[in-house]
């Protein structure tokens, strides 16, 4: 299976891939610059949307617009034309930021933070009533997340601990429980460490890996089944997008130095994995206050 260029953007650290339905278009960040992209497949064209302060991650909303989880774990709404805060921080993670997040079948997110000096990551769940629950703390790297196909485990990465877990997940209360460790990656020369993640049709779980220059599918049942290598090293996340979410995406990062990384780091890549995606929850915060 070969990974074709679909955009040959040079991102610092390209992530958080996540396919629009209702635009049929493919929107992903670059984290560090502060800008993100979109790209439609039936024209082939892409363009920078977006740019101002770091967004670590991104949701759909219910009507459509844009959610963008970003510094000091503020969330703000996006309309293409317009900005409007939802949450100003987590007063207890200031000078951090959101990392990787989803959407629940509910409208909740869950949403990792990054790490700092003295403070750990953390697994928050933002409520629809926009209050923030802390689900999990002691992390190393809160990373890719994933559903389950009938909704009732929850995958959840820890990129410096190598580790993909898996948690029971109740989808009416939200909560999370019985935490065990689905794949654990070898610390070996050319593995790199598990990054961003999506859960196919199937069950099959993609895991980008960072540092590894491929992305791996694994069975539920913990398998490596198959494995696309990616010619750039730092692969950071997947998503299933086209109208039958048969196309997987791929963001990588490394952009700001292609003589180190290679002359397509920091692109945006697909292969037709020969299963299907699913579409994404959608979030729905705030929703009742008409925001």
């Amino acid at each position: 299976m070969d990974a074709d260029l679909v955009v040959d953007c040079a991102c610092k650290t390209g992530e958080s891939p996540l396919w629009h339905p209702d635009e049929q278009r493919l929107y992903w960040v670059d984290i560090p610059r502060g800008q993100f992209f979109r790209y439609d497949p039936q024209t082939d064209a892409h363009e920078q949307c977006y740019e101002g302060e770091a967004v670590g991650g991104l949701t759909v909303q219910a009507d459509g617009a844009l959610l963008l989880f970003r510094q000091q774990c503020a969330v703000d709404l996006w309309r293409g034309h317009s900005t409007s805060r939802l949450i100003d921080e987590i007063p207890t993670e200031r000078g951090t930021r959101f990392n990787d997040v989803i959407a629940d079948p509910a409208g909740r997110v869950f949403a990792g933070t990054m790490s700092r000096e003295g403070t750990p990551s953390r697994l928050y769940r933002v409520e629809t009533d926009g209050s923030v629950s802390l689900m999990l703390d002691g992390l190393g790297l809160a990373n890719g997340m994933g559903f389950t196909p009938d909704r009732s485990h929850l995958y959840l990465t820890d990129t410096l601990a190598r580790k993909i877990y898996r948690f029971d997940y109740d989808q009416v209360t939200g909560e999370l429980s019985r935490q065990e460790v689905f794949v654990e990656v070898p610390d070996q020369e050319g593995e790199g460490q598990p990054d961003g993640l999506t859960v196919d049709a199937e069950g099959g779980v993609w895991s980008a890996r960072w540092g590894g220059g491929c992305v791996v599918r694994y069975s539920p049942e913990g398998i490596e089944e198959e494995r696309v290598m990616i010619p750039t090293r730092y692969v950071s996340s997947v998503a299933f997008g086209g109208p039958d979410f048969d196309d997987l995406y791929i963001t990588t990062a490394g952009g700001d130095d292609r003589g180190l990384n290679g002359p397509r780091a920091g692109s945006l890549f697909r292969i037709r994995p020969g299963v299907n995606g699913r579409p994404e929850f959608r979030s729905q915060i705030l929703v009742d206050a008409g925001l």
